[in-house]
């Protein structure tokens, strides 16, 4: 039997050259719908290491662990029946996940964003028959297992093709650049994301109403394979580059997007070193030191 609990990979274990494919050696565990079907999930934790806002991301300690091991820990931990893979372009970035055994992919270093590298993993042969493929930004430790579920729910139910996850957020978020906002159709349909004030406030009388639907978006997006790969084949849009937001390419489409709207993440996504500043905090409030040690 294998137990789930413990890596499944050695500390010491030889690295594939660039593109090649770190053999899995678990197993992928379907769950029944409410058909009592069973659905597949595949869950890819993409990783770069070029960020521009927070030098060598992946890399930068939270905790005393890579940030991105620190994601991979948090998807690892939550009620989850699905295949967890991390897609990086540095070999620096999957030493450091195999030395914890986690299962890493080597992807092109190429790619315009997230999903185009979680794309590219998903299509490979030894990835095939998942019927929903679930993205987690590797900037998100703290990411709630609800905004997971909840994002892969949209697509496993047919309602969406594609599938992400926001919560309510305070009005104090609108003009941070950093913190994405998103509107919502009536029945959940994503409508624009932006970094820039949405919705904007023409009259204060409005402001309730303004408070009553503003959402921050989280990280974490679910595709069925037909349109991930209609994603990918898009080129970028100017929405796109202009926000720098990935999935403005989808929207712009057409393809329809669900949003789960769930608990706010309590500590964000790491994006700037103020932000991995209060991510280590928060780890520190929350992780205090065993009895009789310090850190």
């Amino acid at each position: 039997m294998i137990d789930r609990g413990r890596p499944q990979f050695g500390p010491r274990f030889a690295l594939p050259r660039s593109g090649a494919y770190i053999p899995w050696r678990g197993f992928c565990v379907c769950a029944p719908d409410a058909s009592g079907a069973f659905v597949s999930a595949l869950v890819v934790i993409p990783a770069r290491l070029g960020a521009t806002r927070l030098p060598r991301k992946p890399l930068r300690l939270l905790g005393g662990q890579p940030i991105i091991v620190r994601v991979w820990e948090r998807v690892r931990a939550m009620p989850l029946d699905a295949r967890i893979v991390i897609a990086t372009d540095a070999e620096e970035v999957a030493l450091a996940c195999q030395a914890v055994g986690a299962e890493v992919v080597l992807t092109r270093s190429d790619h315009p964003s997230g999903t185009d590298r979680v794309a590219e993993v998903a299509a490979r042969p030894e990835f095939g028959g998942f019927e929903v493929i679930v993205n987690v930004q590797g900037d998100e430790p703290y990411i709630n297992s609800d905004a997971v579920l909840g994002a892969a729910a949209l697509v496993r139910s047919g309602r969406f093709p594609l599938g992400t996850a926001a919560s309510h957020a305070p009005s104090e978020v609108l003009t941070n650049p950093d913190v994405v906002k998103v509107v919502t159709s009536s029945e959940g349909r994503a409508l624009y994301f932006s970094r820039a004030p949405i919705p904007f406030l023409r009259d204060r009388a409005d402001r309730a109403l303004q408070d009553a639907i503003l959402k921050q978006h989280i990280g974490v997006y679910a595709y069925t394979p037909a349109a991930l790969q209609r994603w990918v084949s898009l080129p970028p849009h100017a929405l796109e580059m202009i926000e720098r937001l990935e999935q403005l390419r989808a929207i712009a489409d057409g393809l329809a997007m669900g949003v789960a709207t769930v608990a706010p993440v309590q500590g964000g996504g790491i994006d700037t070193e103020a932000d991995l500043e209060r991510a280590n905090l928060r780890w520190t409030e929350t992780n205090p030191p065993a009895p009789g040690t310090t850190r």
